[in-house]
């Protein structure tokens, strides 16, 4: 890491997390490849054309557990049991992997899952209609695409809390208010336990296999050894975690920017048939996954906006790439009529997100019945104080979203 590297309290303050953009902007002008010290060192890629190139250089790998094993400066000691999965691994063994869960997330298997959804969004809103108010990440954001993937993979309801409230602990990890080291305590800790729990879930439905998707990955394993037992619960976490977290924070960062933008709430409720292309400029304008999972410089690498030296950890920062004004008009003005563009919000390559039509289909639901069922939504506190995740996060979301609607 170069002595001129940008320190990681400048960018992941209080006043960074509230609202990132204006310093990506500056990144993207005068250091576009970016050199920052933090948890961990990196370079940051904040430009689109540099951003879009990257997320398909062969020269940047996924590979975290390979030869330099790096993935004990990101993730630490105890994460392979969770983290050896899909998404930190390069092709040949990405496309091993992928190819065997894509069956279950193709668009017309998640299609069939529409009336089921929409069952889920409307109990959900059925529970806070007569209370006139809610905190929307508890009772709405998060329970829903936490239970569509816990149905999906086949984690028997009575466990829906319990698993709830281990992936909670790690979201939420550097918010408690307690020490550094107390909060890699508690986060290591709801680690192991997730760990064992989907450990002891694949070895029971291996026993007695049902039709749901970890039954699908076990049959994978036993037919043609396509999948080891570890895989199994890899990919099983991988798939909860991916399959609600951004999801939750989307719906999260999309609510909130329709409150703060009341014209186009307005616009949105009035013209419900421009939704999908909401969705997509939603997506782009506050995306809940401000980084890409990290990369490996396996050799120098040119960009036009700098060089990646060989050994480096890279961040492709989505959200910056998406304010670009190279890539679109007046980036940072929320516009649902946006012509759609050609956003990174779902990544791109080989690791383009598995899930995107059930993100699509379940941010669809959820939004359009928000905007239907709760009229007069309004913020309960004034934007500034809504609480976000920490800047220091991996994700870009929010605690809580305190509303108030007519009941």
């Amino acid at each position: 890491m170069t002595e001129d590297a940008v320190p990681g309290r400048e960018l992941y303050s209080d006043e960074f997390a509230a609202d990132p953009y204006p310093t990506f902007a500056r990144l993207r002008t005068d250091r576009p490849v970016c050199p920052v010290s933090g948890r961990f060192d990196q370079y940051l890629i904040t430009r689109f054309d540099d951003a879009r190139v990257a997320l398909t250089d062969p020269r940047l790998s996924k590979d975290l557990y390979g030869p330099g094993q790096h993935y004990l400066r990101i993730f630490g000691p105890n994460s392979a049991g969770l983290n050896r999965n899909m998404l930190n691994a390069d092709p040949p063994e990405h496309t091993r992997l992928r190819r065997i869960v894509s069956q279950a997330f193709a668009p017309r298997r998640i299609e069939a899952l529409r009336p089921r959804v929409a069952r889920i969004v409307d109990d959900l809103l059925d529970k806070v209609l007569p209370h006139g108010r809610s905190e929307l990440m508890h009772d709405f954001a998060i329970p829903l695409p936490m239970t569509v993937i816990c149905e999906l993979l086949g984690i028997p309801p009575a466990d829906h809390g319990r698993v709830l409230d281990w992936t909670q602990v790690i979201r939420t990890s550097g918010s408690s208010g307690r020490s550094a080291e107390e909060e890699r305590a508690a986060v290591q800790d709801a680690q192991l336990r997730l760990h064992h729990y989907l450990a002891d879930l694949v070895r029971a439905k291996r026993a007695r296999p049902d039709d749901d998707l970890i039954g699908a990955l076990i049959a994978a394993c036993d037919d043609d050894a396509a999948l080891s037992e570890a895989e199994v619960v890899a990919t099983t976490f991988l798939l909860l975690f991916a399959g609600h977290q951004t999801t939750a924070d989307f719906l999260g960062n999309a609510v909130l920017a329709l409150l703060t933008h009341p014209e186009q709430l307005e616009l949105l409720r009035t013209t419900p048939q421009l939704l999908p292309s909401a969705i997509e400029e939603l997506l782009r304008f506050d995306g809940p996954l401000p980084v890409a999972s990290p990369r490996i410089a396996t050799e120098d690498v040119e960009y036009p906006g700098g060089t990646v030296p060989r050994g480096a950890i890279v961040g492709v920062v989505i959200n910056a790439a998406n304010h670009d004004p190279a890539h679109f008009a007046d980036p940072d003005r929320l516009d649902i009529r946006r012509v759609r563009g050609p956003h990174l919000g779902f990544g791109h390559g080989v690791h383009y997100c598995l899930g995107v039509s059930l993100a699509r289909m379940e941010a669809q639901i959820g939004l359009g019945a928000l905007l239907r069922r709760l009229p007069g939504l309004r913020l309960a506190v004034p934007a500034a104080e809504v609480r976000r995740l920490p800047a220091a996060s991996p994700f870009r979301g929010l605690l809580e979203l305190p509303v108030t609607f007519a009941a």
